[in-house]
Parts: structure tokens; sequence; C-alpha cells
């Protein structure tokens, strides 16, 4: 579904984002990556949808090379790829259905979106992606007046809307409380498992991504220094992922 190979971030500063990147990424998993800030888990997420450009390599989605795409072949692979953002990125002052119907955009003209010429199917691919997240009873209010978890589940619901192959979560959790943080990743594990969409979520929590992963992924300087099973990340793991960070040493429990 996903490959990296040989993939380099440099940024203009000299900074290396990431470095020498090779990465497969199956139909269907749940991966999770991790390590400290500044370890390459956002410029990596976002590499694979092409926010950022790699200095060296090549990404391909489903078979497709978006690192090379252009034009209207770099909006189709787009089209397949849903981003759930720590900050929501929603219209506050439009209604949830609206923001929903957004993910809708690589499937229409821009003067119909503008317009808001949705057809009925696409009014009901909304008003089905808003209950599997169990909010459609908010699908006609302002998406400021809802609650942080309410709001990240309306992007979730933005993203199955664009009907899109693989969905990337940035930090989806850290703004919320952990009842919130729950829902949340309780709606995206069982959107994989349902609808077999293939999940790379960015996560600080070490506990978080022990419970939903089926893969972790951790990054240190931006290298990859540990692939594998949830259950093989065991906390002389973690510890190898974050350096033996003195507070992440704490949170997981390994002896200084």
């Amino acid at each position: 579904m996903i490959e990296l190979r040989n993939v380099s971030k440099v940024y203009s500063n000299g900074t290396k984002g990431l470095d020498d990147i090779d990465l497969q990424i199956k139909e269907g998993e749940f991966v999770v990556i991790v390590g400290l800030s500044g370890a390459g888990k956002s410029t990596l997420l976002r590499s694979i949808n092409r926010l950022h450009e790699i200095s060296e390599g090549e990404i391909t989605v489903n078979g497709n090379s978006i690192s090379e795409a252009k034009g209207n072949e770099l909006y189709r692979i787009r089209r397949d790829i849903g981003m759930i953002f720590q900050n929501f990125n929603l219209v506050r002052r439009s209604s949830v259905m609206r923001n929903v119907l957004s993910g809708r955009v690589g499937y229409h003209s821009t003067l119909k979106m503008i317009l808001g010429l949705f057809s009925k199917q696409d009014k009901e691919l909304a008003m089905n992606a808003l209950n599997r997240v169990n909010i459609a009873e908010k699908a006609y209010i302002r998406a400021d007046q809802l609650s942080g978890g309410q709001q990240q589940r309306v992007s979730i619901a933005r993203a199955l809307a664009q009907e899109a192959k693989v969905i990337l979560a940035d930090e989806p959790v850290a703004s919320l409380d952990p009842i919130t943080t729950k829902q949340v990743m309780d709606d995206l594990l069982r959107i994989n498992q349902e609808l077999n969409i293939t999940m790379v979520v960015n996560l600080h929590s070490v506990d978080l991504a022990r419970k939903y992963a089926s893969r972790i992924i951790g990054l240190n300087k931006g290298k990859i220094v540990f692939d594998g099973k949830a259950n093989e990340a065991t906390e002389e793991v973690f510890a190898t992922i974050y350096g033996n960070h003195e507070l992440v040493a704490e949170q997981i429990g390994v002896a200084k």
C-alpha cells in the first residue's frame, strides 16, 4: 500500500528530518509511529501525502509514485489519502455536515465546491460517515459548538466521506482528555478493522501505541530504530527509541 525507498529529507537550514528511510506498509495495517519530538514523525507522515517534499528517494502509494506525480495525477493519488491533524483543521464557523462534505473535494470541480452543489450520494456518504463515529445528531450545528473530541471525530468522518484508502493521523489525541482519547482511538481502530483502511498514526504515548497498534515503528533522529509487532516493543526497545530519555524512561518503567 505504502512504500518508501531511500527517502531522506533535509531542511533548508541543514537539519536532516529523515535519513535514508526504507519502509513498506501493507494494506489494512494499523501502524503507530513513535519517537521524541523532532525525531521525524510528522515529517515522515507529511511526506507520504506530499505535504512535505522529500530531498531524495521515492514514495509510492498503491503502486503510484506520489513523490514524482504532478497535476491531475498527484490530485488523484491524494484523493485516496485522508489526513487527520492534531488541531482538527475544521472550518469552525461551518456546519459539521459541510465540514464532512469537504472530504468530497477530490471528486468535484472547484466551482461546485464553492457553491455547495453536493449530490444526494455525497450527502448520504457524509451522514454514513458521521454515523460511524457516533456523531450524526450533530450534523447541522456549527463545528465550533463541539468539544475537542467531537471535532476530531468530525475530521475522521471527513476522511471517511473522502473514501480514503489510507488515513494518516498526526498526533490525533494530543490535545484530548483521557476519556475522549480512548473514544477517538477506538473509532480509528474500529474503522481500520471494519473497513480495512490502512492507518498510520503518530503518537507520543507509549501505552496507546502498545494498545492500538498492530505494528510499531520507532524513529530517532530521522532513522528507523525499531520496526516490529506491538508485542515485540519491550521496555528496552522503547528506551532505545527514545535514546534513554529520562522522562520517557520513567514513563515506561525502565530502570535508570
